[in-house]
């Protein structure tokens, strides 16, 4: 099937799967092919190794379980590639940069082996973004994360996620949301204490 390959030297299949993120993610898809009875070799984000083949019942399983927990066995090798380039760009934005990061361009192209051109193609022409607006979206969710968690100040945020000042965090902050980053937090403390006094009452 195109969604899997398999390996018959070492005997396992390998499963390319779409949305999965996150360490939760991981954790889910391991419950769910544990229980369908699956021996899982390795799991990590967007692949996971079991041992032997699959057959079809098992696969029809295998797609049944992912779906309802909003994942999807990839098609082919496109989009096993473009997923690959997602997952890459998340981890990279959650991986703390204050020694020093890699650029973007190069570390997308060591990590999928592919020319930047081609990929830089393939993805804006069927994710309707390019690589680096998805980059930029990433890096926008993470600061909103960081933010809430009020753990930060923003030239910290700004450090931590490789801004050359918080002056340029906070302009490319405001041109995806329309607000600042101060605003933003302020909203939030303001829809906090709105819910806190809802629910005392």
């Amino acid at each position: 099937m195109p969604a899997l390959k398999e390996n018959k030297e070492a005997k396992t299949t390998h499963l390319f799967i779409k949305n999965m993120v996150c360490p939760r993610c991981i954790k889910v898809v391991r419950d769910e092919f544990t229980g369908l009875g699956l021996d899982i070799r390795s799991i990590t984000l967007g692949e996971v190794v079991v041992s032997g083949s699959i057959s079809s019942a098992e696969m029809s399983s295998v797609q049944k379980v992912l779906e309802e927990n909003g994942f999807e066995l990839l098609e082919d090798k496109r989009a096993r590639l473009i997923e690959q380039i997602k997952l890459e760009i998340i981890q990279m934005v959650n991986e703390d940069h204050t020694e020093g990061r890699e650029s973007l361009t190069a570390r997308l192209r060591k990590s999928v082996n592919q020319d930047y051109v081609y990929i830089s193609s393939l993805f804006s022409s069927v994710e309707n973004v390019t690589i680096e607006q998805f980059y930029i979206l990433q890096k926008i969710e993470k600061v909103k994360e960081l933010l809430k968690y009020n753990e930060l100040s923003l030239s910290e945020i700004a450090w931590r996620l490789g801004y050359s000042s918080v002056q340029h965090l906070s302009s490319q902050f405001r041109k995806v949301t329309g607000l600042t980053p101060t605003q933003f937090k302020s909203a939030g403390n303001r829809a906090g204490a709105g819910g806190h006094q809802k629910h005392t009452s």
